[in-house]
């Protein structure tokens, strides 16, 4: 419950899902005109846009996007100002000094690099800054329970070893991944509510969510 004196502010940040994106076909199915209703047949890639793994995705035999435990989804998480990133950088646990003495078992971590900005670009994918291999260790041993970046990926997608090594370290150490996030920028508080809920997906390995953080802030006494 809100109390009263208290204003909400909501940031998108998830990308649009449209034509132009990677992974994407959206075909008209119905018309008012035709048939009597508007309807839309979707395409998606599992892992297009704005999105979140799940651990099977690169663990075999490991746990699908329906078995999500919905409670990681959706709490406070800490906003690290990391922008703006260079194409390729690494992310190390240096970058992560300011949240240090912050970080509690099951917190969550959302990395601002500006790099949505990239995406309808080449680079967007081919050159993001990627999460290092010593700081997903890092954030294992801290016991994170989420991490939200704004790249496609959290590791280099043209380097499968460094893909796959920092996915499994994450996803074994029992960290949620959302990839793809976007409007960090537009975030004036160092710490927001987050909310990113995945479709019900049985025994599928990914899903696009619709990615928000909640601002509040209060009036004070009148």
């Amino acid at each position: 419950m809100i109390s009263e004196g208290t204003h909400m502010r909501i940031v998108d940040l998830s990308l649009p899902i449209d034509d132009n994106m990677r992974g994407v076909r959206i075909t008209r199915a119905k018309s008012l005109e035709t048939d009597g209703w508007n309807a839309s047949t979707l395409e998606l890639y599992s892992h297009c846009g704005t999105h979140m793994d799940a651990p099977i995705h690169f663990v075999p035999e490991a746990a699908t996007i329906e078995q999500q435990d919905l409670a990681v989804c959706v709490g406070p998480a800490w906003v690290l100002n990391l922008a703006p990133a260079q194409p390729r950088q690494l992310i190390t646990v240096e970058h992560v000094a300011p949240l240090h003495s912050r970080l509690t078992p099951g917190c969550r971590i959302l990395f601002r690099t500006d790099w949505y900005r990239c995406y309808g670009t080449d680079a967007y994918r081919d050159e993001l800054p990627r999460i290092s291999l010593e700081l997903a260790h890092w954030l294992v041993d801290k016991r994170v329970g989420m991490i939200g970046v704004e790249q496609a990926s959290v590791a280099d997608v043209n380097n499968r070893q460094e893909l796959t090594e920092v996915h499994r370290t994450l996803f074994e150490g029992g960290v949620l991944i959302v990839e793809g996030l976007a409007n960090l920028d537009q975030l004036t508080q160092p710490e927001v509510e987050f909310i990113a809920l995945p479709l019900n997906l049985p025994g599928i390995d990914g899903s696009p969510v619709r990615a928000i953080a909640i601002e509040r802030t209060s009036s004070g006494p009148s």
